[in-house]
């Protein structure tokens, strides 16, 4: 098969005002790739998106009253209350996003990956090496990714709602706690630890099974290690690890009132910014959780999370990305079809 080539053309300018910025086209960045290569990036991305048909669920903290310990799942006010949503179909990735995948569009679009998102250099260089573990980027690299896919698909690919999010998570609303196979944590018995041994999670990650892939992988990364993004069972609506191995951008500006006064229809969040960190930075929303844990929790699919959107972690602007993960969606009310017929422009 002949080389082709393609542009990416998509960049994004950014500003530390906090102004959601809008994606445009940019001067085409060149990179060689075969029309096969290029046609089994678009089946698989395709392969792995979940047809969510939309509906209607009662969105935020449901413990009180739904939950079998009739008890608040979530200690912050932020989550509360609990109002209607009526959400349009749409599909969503199966998996987040991975580095083989980002990767992939850095490389067609002639950009290179980040020098350092985390403390240690060769921590960052690690979890960045393999294939099928989550990519970690800010939120303005997540939205030009999926942005990118719209571009070279024509699909309508975007960032996920807030909403979108949390009726995926919870398998189109279902009032379960977190996002596993049932809705719960199972873990190896606690009685199982040594000086030598940490329990392992069964349908959610322990910090045992981040250790041993760490020590695996021959990284220091301990229980900061992101692991593989199918490594448990999904939730049964078929989508995996939304309540751990990183938390997940979504589009929405981060208002902790926002609930409030969130509309009924399709829910997008604040129209701009609205909420500032303690180091004055706007704020983006994150659902799930960094590195959650069966035998302390963590990951309750209602949990919202602030963080600046270029993942700048003190007042100096040192980024720290090592927990920021992502997955699209295409905003469509019809199933994506599988067949591939997109081909590379000519150039």
């Amino acid at each position: 098969m002949k080389s082709a080539r393609i542009v990416s053309g998509i960049f994004i300018s950014l500003t530390l005002q906090g102004c959601e910025q809008a994606v445009e086209l940019s001067e085409p960045a060149i990179t060689p790739v075969s029309q096969a290569e290029f046609q089994q990036f678009i089946k698989s991305v395709k392969d792995n998106l979940v047809f969510v048909e939309g509906g209607e669920f009662l969105m935020g903290d449901f413990g009180s009253k739904y939950a079998p310990e009739r008890a608040p799942y979530d200690r912050d006010q932020d989550s509360k209350p609990l109002h209607k949503v009526e959400l349009s179909s749409y599909s969503i990735n199966k998996f987040k996003v991975t580095n083989d995948e980002y990767q992939f569009h850095l490389r067609l679009g002639g950009l290179k990956l980040r020098d350092k998102g985390m403390a240690s250099k060769k921590s960052w260089d690690n979890i960045n090496s393999t294939s099928n573990t989550p990519a970690h980027m800010d939120w303005y690299e997540a939205e030009q990714y999926c942005a990118w896919l719209s571009f070279i698909t024509e699909l309508p690919f975007a960032l996920p709602t807030e909403a979108q999010w949390e009726y995926a998570a919870r398998s189109r609303g279902q009032f379960l706690m977190v996002a596993t196979d049932d809705g719960t944590y199972k873990a190896e018995p606690r009685s199982l630890v040594s000086e030598s041994y940490e329990p392992k999670g069964i349908n959610i990650s322990s910090d045992g099974d981040r250790m041993a892939f760490a020590q695996q992988m021959g990284w220091k990364t301990r229980f900061y290690t992101p692991l593989p993004v199918n490594m448990f069972p999904p939730n049964p609506l078929g989508l995996y690890s939304m309540s751990d191995n990183g938390y997940e951008w979504v589009k929405d500006w981060y208002d902790p009132d926002y609930y409030k006064v969130s509309s009924l229809k399709d829910p997008q969040g604040p129209g701009n910014p609205v909420s500032k960190d303690t180091f004055g930075h706007y704020t983006k929303v994150m659902r799930g959780q960094s590195y959650a844990d069966p035998y302390w929790g963590g990951g309750v699919n209602v949990h919202r999370t602030e963080k600046n959107p270029f993942g700048q972690f003190s007042e100096k602007g040192t980024i720290v990305l090592d927990s920021s993960t992502m997955r699209c969606v295409v905003n469509s009310l019809e199933p994506v079809h599988q067949e591939v017929t997109e081909t590379l422009p000519s150039g």
